[in-house]
């Protein structure tokens, strides 16, 4: 195993075999600031390079209780007026051009969903091929409904095309349900539930992840596929510019 800090520490990254695992660091509630979404883009295209000319596969954890409890809305409103929309629509675009970086990754992707995960911090697990979740702590949750937050058009389609049942869709979204991984699992959202820590959850997913990397697939054929799969998804994320993170704009 090997592993590096990024982003001034807000991840971290290592290797567990054929597995790049990318972990949100620290016991907080891991907003998604412009520079934690840089961080993340920065440890992705890391992640890509190192996997050219190679089988592997990416997994997304998180230390503590929390996956990601959405955008960073106090750091939104810190700024003066009308520095709040101008904060939440540059946290939306660092958004978009992570969900652009994970479509065109010529790699499998994996969320450990390791706590809660509410509003974007959903709508970033949604974006991984497969997720994973922790049984005993933690839900998913879009709380936009609740919170009075417009949802950007392309989190709308990425729910669309990763929750297909349309109940559920309308429950998530809607009603604003808080869907444990039991739930989750039932209603086809999730991949897994795991019973036990983080740890745990994380060790699930790394193995789903390197079973996928011993596929040996063609990871530009891969991202191809992703895009055609997903085609409503990519033509509101593919003009972000993937894999390239741009500086946070504070």
């Amino acid at each position: 195993m090997e592993g590096m800090a990024t982003g001034g520490n807000l991840c971290a990254v290592e290797k567990r075999g054929r597995v790049h695992v990318i972990t949100l660091t620290g016991t907080g509630e891991h907003r998604l600031s412009p520079a934690l979404l840089s961080a993340i883009r920065s440890a992705v295209a890391a992640a890509r390079r190192a996997s050219t000319g190679a089988a592997s596969a990416l997994v997304l954890a998180a230390e503590g209780k929390f996956f990601s409890n959405g955008y960073d809305l106090a750091w939104a409103r810190a700024g003066p007026a009308p520095a709040p929309g101008h904060r939440v629509s540059a946290m939306r675009a660092a958004l978009r051009g992570l969900v652009a970086d994970l479509l065109a990754l010529p790699v499998p992707t994996v969320a450990a969903v390791t706590g809660h995960a509410a509003g974007a911090g959903c709508a970033l697990a949604l974006a991984h091929d497969a997720v994973v979740m922790r049984a005993s702590r933690g839900f998913l949750y879009m709380s936009e409904v609740d919170a009075g937050i417009k949802i950007a058009s392309f989190v709308g389609e990425l729910v669309r095309q990763k929750v297909p049942d349309a109940v559920a869709r309308r429950d998530l979204v809607m009603k604003g349900d808080k869907m444990t991984a039991a739930e989750a699992v039932r209603r086809g959202i999730v991949d897994a539930a795991v019973d036990g820590g983080v740890e745990d959850v994380v060790a699930a997913a790394v193995a789903m992840a390197e079973e996928l990397a011993g596929r040996g697939w063609d990871g530009e054929n891969l991202a191809g596929i992703r895009k055609a799969t997903w085609p409503g998804l990519w033509s509101k994320v593919n003009d972000c510019g993937g894999l390239s993170p741009a500086r946070p704009r504070l």
